[in-house]
Parts: structure tokens; C-alpha cells; sequence
């Protein structure tokens, strides 16, 4: 195991682990003594009918999903509702590569596929806190892959889903990029297979990986706008320093290879022989799927081609010239709204077809 304290109770806590026992993969092979990192706020009701459900997105943990989406008045309001927020399998807070005893850590992590997460959530939530209705279930970026996965596999417990800057089933162009950002890791000879000693090694494949991340996951829009002036940086190499090499850096690599092919992997027809709209219509949750306008992995044509599939469910463009960096609250106009979708969405019949 690799000592890494950038995933520690100081910068990502307050957060719980719930050790879930082993943990089957559909991949194959099981992930000994899975641990599932997640924060809770608000309290649950007595008749335990209150519970939200937020999922993370690649790199993502429970505290910048605390930060951009959940506070008094906001839609996911504390006072309203009991929000648990599960961190994904792989994320540096839950089981992952550095954290996972040999002979399963390092490079040796097993695949683990959205499908093992949502699994994973499922015994978090109904086995710690007897919960068997989701009001809602959201997430961003691999947190709607997960919200997909989560209304097609348990309909009778979802009753609201909004699946924000996300798809169902991961498109050859995403597949491609996941496989660049694991590329531009994997090419540093300090990764030496994975097996490297120190959390520092990989410096230059991580720096790699965040260009490539400054590439696409910003709009064109964004850089003509100059919108990261608003962020306080003063240049363009300030912002990719400031917030890119910042962001990525710190991270454990063999935990972002973990997520890229996670999230390279996502399709939640699998088990319906491919069939896309047969999973699809598995859903009885009442579905707003959310994509960015600007959004260069999710575009709003692949989203809406995934909702019009989605019986009684409704198309929300989310408007914002960050592009796919929107979904972490860049632009106080695109949480804005967030929340107004959300708000009207947590105020409808969730009628179970």
C-alpha cells in the first residue's frame, strides 16, 4: 500500500466506511474487504422516506459534491432531507490501489465496473440504513453513469433520477479520450507498470493527463471568454497550474486508471444482450436527464437520444460555456440552475409506471 494523505479526513471529510465484506465484480474475480468511503447530511425520518442518493464523478469525492450541490435552501437541502454521499469504488476514499492490501492493490486493483459500484451503494445504503426508497438519486459526469445504472437496476427504489452531464452508455469518442487520459499516466516511465513506490512518482504522467483534461473538459468558449479570470487567475498557465496541475497532481495514478476504465466500460445494457432501449425502459423513476450545452464528452445529442428512450422523462439543458467542467460548480448561473431543475424535479409525482 502507498501512503497518500491528499485522501484523508483533513481535505475530504468529514466521511464514514462501511466495510461491505467482499464484493463479487462482473468482471470477474472479487474485491476482498470492500471498503465504501461516504459523508451523510440532514437526518433520516423515522419512516425512513427522506434518503437522496449522490454519486461522485472521476476524481471526485464527497466533499466537493458537498461543496457545489448541497447546503440549506439549496435543492438538496440538509433540513429537508437525509443526503448520503457515496464515493465510487476506486476514488482514493473508498477501496482502492493504493489503499487495498496486496496481493489485490497497486496494479493488481481488480476491474471494477459502475455496475460494482451501484451494487456496492445498494448494501451501504439498505444494509447500514434501512432505506428501501430513494427520492432521488443524482450525480455528475461518472455520477450519472452511476444514476443511469442505478434507476435500470433497482426501478423499485429509485423514484427520481437526474443524471447531470452524463450518459448511460459510455460513446466510442469518450471511450477514446478515457483511453488517452490513461495513456498520458501510463507513458511516464516512473509508472514502471504501477508498481511505483511513492504517491510523488508519476509527477509527469499526471501533469500529462491534466493538459489533456484542460483540452477538453473546458470549452473553446471558455478560453476566448477568458472565463477562468473569474476564478482569480490571471493567464491561461495560471489556470492550468492553479487549477488542472492542482486538481490531478496530488492524485494517486493507478486510482484515475481505476476510474478511466471504469468509466471507458460504463453500459448499462449489458446485462439486456446490448440492447439500449430495453434497459432503458427498465426505468420507472421519474428522469430528468441533464446535459452541458458546451459539453465535449457528453453532448446534449447523445444525452437526448438516451432520454427519448426513458418513458415520461424530460430533457434539461444545462446552460454554461465552461463545458464540461460546469459540473463542478465554475459557473454560479449553471448551479443556479441545478437547483431549479432539481427543486422541480424533487416536487413531482414520482409516479412509478
Amino acid at each position: 500500500m502507498i501512503e497518500n494523505p491528499f485522501y484523508g479526513q483533513a481535505l475530504h471529510g468529514p466521511f464514514h466506511i462501511c466495510n461491505i465484506g467482499d464484493l463479487v465484480l462482473e468482471e470477474g474475480g472479487t474485491l476482498p474487504d470492500c471498503q465504501i468511503a461516504y459523508a451523510t447530511f440532514g437526518e433520516l425520518s423515522a419512516a425512513r422516506d427522506n434518503a437522496i442518493l449522490v454519486t461522485t464523478w472521476f476524481s471526485g469525492t464527497s466533499k466537493i459534491m458537498e461543496q457545489a450541490y448541497i447546503g440549506p435552501g439549496r435543492a438538496l437541502d440538509p433540513s429537508k432531507y437525509f443526503i448520503v454521499v457515496i464515493n465510487q469504488i476506486g476514488n482514493g476514499l473508498s477501496s482502492s490501489p493504493h489503499n487495498t492490501p496486496d496481493p489485490y492493490g497497486g496494479p493488481n486493483f481488480p476491474k471494477v465496473r459502475i455496475a460494482d459500484d451501484v451494487r456496492a451503494q445498494h448494501r451501504v445504503l439498505t444494509e447500514t440504513f434501512g432505506i428501501g426508497q430513494l427520492q432521488l438519486v443524482v450525480g455528475g459526469s461518472m455520477g450519472a453513469e452511476q444514476t443511469f445504472e442505478w434507476a435500470v437496476r433497482f426501478p423499485d427504489m429509485v423514484r427520481r433520477a437526474a443524471p447531470i452531464a452524463g450518459t448511460a452508455r459510455t460513446t466510442a469518442h469518450t471511450a477514446l479520450f478515457a483511453q488517452t487520459l490513461m495513456d498520458a499516466i501510463t507513458s511516464d516511465p516512473a509508472w514502471q507498470g504501477g508498481s511505483y513506490e511513492t504517491a510523488e512518482a508519476v509527477r509527469a504522467g499526471l501533469g500529462r493527463h491534466a493538459r489533456l483534461w484542460a483540452v477538453m473538459g473546458a470549452s473553446p468558449a471558455m478560453y476566448a471568454q477568458e472565463l477562468w479570470r473569474g476564478l482569480g487567475f490571471s493567464s491561461v498557465e495560471e489556470f492550468l497550474v492553479g487549477l488542472l496541475d492542482a486538481s490531478f497532481l496530488p492524485h494517486d495514478a493507478n486510482a484515475l486508471l481505476a476510474q478511466a476504465w471504469k468509466w471507458q466500460h460504463a453500459d448499462v445494457s449489458r446485462p439486456y444482450e446490448g440492447d439500449l432501449g430495453r434497459a432503458l425502459g427498465r426505468i420507472t423513476a421519474k428522469t430528468f436527464v441533464m446535459p452541458i450545452s458546451t459539453d465535449m464528452f457528453f453532448t446534449v445529442a447523445d444525452c437526448a437520444a438516451e432520454q427519448k428512450l426513458i418513458a415520461g422523462s424530460e430533457l434539461r439543458v444545462l446552460q454554461t460555456d465552461w463545458g464540461h467542467f460546469g459540473v463542478m460548480g465554475m459557473d454560479g448561473t449553471f448551479l443556479g440552475q441545478v437547483d431549479a431543475a432539481l427543486g422541480k424535479l424533487l416536487k413531482e409525482e414520482a409516479v412509478l409506471f
